[in-house]
């Protein structure tokens, strides 16, 4: 009887089931080339001042639009930018590869960048991810190997085809063959060239 039931709900799945599907991605060299102007531009340099100061105000209490959510624990630290005014459809879309560019000024290695969409409740969610590691060689075998600020993720959400948020996590290795992580807040000021 198991197999029929298998069948059947192949054949009829219930309401709640849900649907993923993952994918890999490229960004063209045009539109790396556009979002490296856009960084540049008035509007770009604008744009990261503001979230860099509100992920200062939001630890400080105060709240300004657009939202910026700390992220803080032992291991993982990060934020989260809501998309609201002044973020525009294609400033958020910019903002996404841009910071994605950032991570190899930084030391950073792209290990990947992929697409999941996910079904679930009347609700598609496509989420955008870059992920990113430091270079992890030692020159020795005896020496700690630098992890700079850790692992970074980078994600840009979509909730019915509508922009919802970006997040961007940095995870420590907690491991004596690495040095200690450099602190967060040094990560953020290097990030939006406040250093």
């Amino acid at each position: 009887m198991k197999f029929i039931d298998d069948l059947l709900g192949r054949l009829f799945p219930e309401k709640d089931s849900k649907l993923s599907i993952k994918e890999n991605f490229t960004v063209s060299g045009n539109e790396e080339a556009q979002v490296s102007s856009w960084m540049d531009s008035v509007e770009g340099r604008a744009l990261m001042k503001k979230i860099y100061d509100n992920y200062h105000l939001k630890i400080a209490g105060v709240n300004k639009q657009p939202d910026v959510h700390v992220l803080h624990s032992p291991y993982a630290n990060g934020f989260a930018v809501s998309f609201q005014h002044p973020l525009t459809a294609s400033s958020f879309s910019n903002l996404f590869v841009g910071l994605g560019q950032g991570m190899a000024e930084l030391g950073y290695r792209k290990v990947s960048l992929d697409r999941k969409m996910e079904e679930t409740n009347e609700q598609v969610k496509v989420t955008e991810k870059y992920y990113f590691k430091p270079p992890l060689s030692a020159g020795d075998l005896n020496s700690k190997i630098d992890q700079l600020f850790g692992n970074v993720s980078i994600e840009k959400i979509y909730i019915n085809n509508e922009p919802s948020y970006l997040k961007v996590l940095v995870t420590v290795y907690a491991d004596r063959l690495y040095h200690d992580a450099a602190p967060f807040d040094r990560f953020m000021d290097r990030l939006f060239n406040q250093d």
